[in-house]
């Protein structure tokens, strides 16, 4: 064999590495588990789980549990969840449904505006460039932030399931997204071709307005027509009709669901050297609604979001978070914790503890990837949450009857926005969330959709 370079893997290093594994029994004990069943089956520990048992001292009831299907609606569904929490507590329903296609309609139609927007905005900019470049990666994607969701149902009102079902593109949006995709990328094309021939920034949001109609022309395609009126018939557990009539979408929202959203504050958790804690923070070109602009957080201690939602939820209201879902996570039982998967003792070495919540951000190992519900909290005896209830949007035959619970130690590592009413917050920490933002660039992992 000819000579290798120190920086190559040679075969002496690659059989010493093989023998030190064999001389290890829990090495070999490993192996066989892992090869058998996959890693977090064999690295399960049943003591995590059983400590993990159910059973809560502060509960907001829900109603039936929500399916977002084959989409990536999370946000949605969890903001929708949230609301719906108001009707049916107020009107003393069983259950109750808000429509996600509908949302879901006017999501596609003005991210698609707000894309072809950022695509004027960067036509002197390099096509190959990283700003472009990431422009160009997920334009109409399913993932949103609570203040998109907010823009969306302040401008277009909701309404209740039975005005707008699901159709086949919404119960599983990967066609929709992917032609509708192809097209705004044809669009960005064209628009950055016709800038380079001369057209103004006025003559190009001209063609902007053409192109958009042909967003919506396919929009109600995949998702049919959202209803401008339709009529409602709601009642309680007693079988008494407690809503009805006719209602346009902002009717509907102003007179039924009776929620001031512009009161929701989003609050997040980055222990990061450039995200000050108390300070107010935005992402560059992260929105839909042009009009409304860019979203807004108030960045603060993990110990502060607890102490935020622990009180929403104490009040009986339902509190929308942000987390990253996939970590340390028990599915099939729907638990989120860092006990019950002993992955570094399984491997021997730092895996999951090889960076710790800042340096996870830092590096791109962890950020928001989902939404969901908070409703509820076990506390120990000094009154601290030691096990949280989520309502999850998978339906209710996922994890425990359709929710999941986490652990405290898994939410001081992985969650990290929650939504809360604006009477929670000291004055100090609202005016710092009024302040100037400090702004994040566009792939700043707080720029993340769920």
């Amino acid at each position: 064999m000819p000579h290798l370079p120190e920086t190559s893997v040679t075969p002496e290093q690659e059989a010493a590495w093989a023998e030190r594994f064999g001389r290890d029994r829990a090495n070999l004990v490993a192996k066989n588990a892992v090869s058998s069943v996959g890693i977090r089956a064999a690295a399960r520990v049943p003591e995590g789980v059983a400590e993990s048992a159910l059973g809560f001292d502060v509960e907001v009831p829900q109603g039936d549990r929500t399916d977002q299907q084959r989409s990536g609606r999370c946000w949605m569904f969890a903001s929708l969840n949230t609301l719906r929490q108001h009707v049916i507590a107020r009107l003393n329903l069983k259950t109750f449904e808000l429509s996600q296609a509908y949302p879901l309609f006017y999501d596609k139609l003005e991210k698609s505006n707000w894309f072809l927007l950022n695509v004027i905005d960067t036509v002197g900019e390099p096509l190959d460039g990283r700003l472009v470049q990431y422009l160009l990666q997920d334009p109409v994607g399913d993932g949103g932030q609570w203040d998109m969701f907010r823009s969306l149902i302040e401008k277009y009102g909701v309404v209740p399931k039975e005005a707008m079902p699901e159709t086949a593109c919404s119960r599983n949006t990967r066609e929709m997204d992917k032609y509708l995709t192809r097209y705004l990328r044809g669009c960005a094309c064209r628009l950055r071709g016709r800038a380079a021939e001369g057209a103004t920034r006025e003559e190009l949001l001209q063609i902007r307005t053409t192109m958009l109609a042909d967003v919506r022309s396919l929009l109600a395609t995949c998702l049919g027509e959202p209803p401008r009126t339709f009529e409602v018939r709601l009642r309680d557990k007693d079988d008494n009709l407690v809503c009805h009539g006719s209602f346009t979408p902002h009717d509907f929202f102003a007179d039924v669901v009776q929620v001031d959203v512009k009161r929701l504050i989003s609050c997040v958790s980055a222990n990061t050297a450039d995200k000050p804690f108390n300070r107010s923070l935005t992402v560059s070109r992260l929105g839909n609604v042009a009009e409304d602009g860019q979203v807004r957080y108030l960045n603060l201690p993990i110990e502060r979001l607890k102490e935020l939602a622990l009180a929403q939820l104490t009040d009986g209201r339902p509190v929308w978070f942000g987390c990253d879902v996939d970590q340390s996570y028990v599915r099939d039982e729907g638990l989120m914790a860092t006990e019950c998967l002993a992955i570094d003792q399984l491997f021997g070495f730092a895996v999951e503890g090889c960076l710790d919540r800042a340096e996870r951000l830092d590096y791109g190992e962890s950020a928001m990837t989902h939404a969901m519900v908070l409703e509820g909290a076990r506390l120990d005896e000094d009154g601290k949450p030691v096990l949280w209830k989520v309502e999850n949007s998978w339906g209710k035959d996922h994890g425990r009857d359709g929710f999941d619970t986490i652990t405290d130690d898994w939410f001081d590592q992985y969650v990290y926005q929650v939504v809360v009413d604006e009477a929670y917050l000291t004055p100090e920490e609202l005016a710092a969330y009024r302040s100037d933002p400090i702004e994040l660039a566009p792939w700043d992992p707080l720029g993340s959709l769920a």
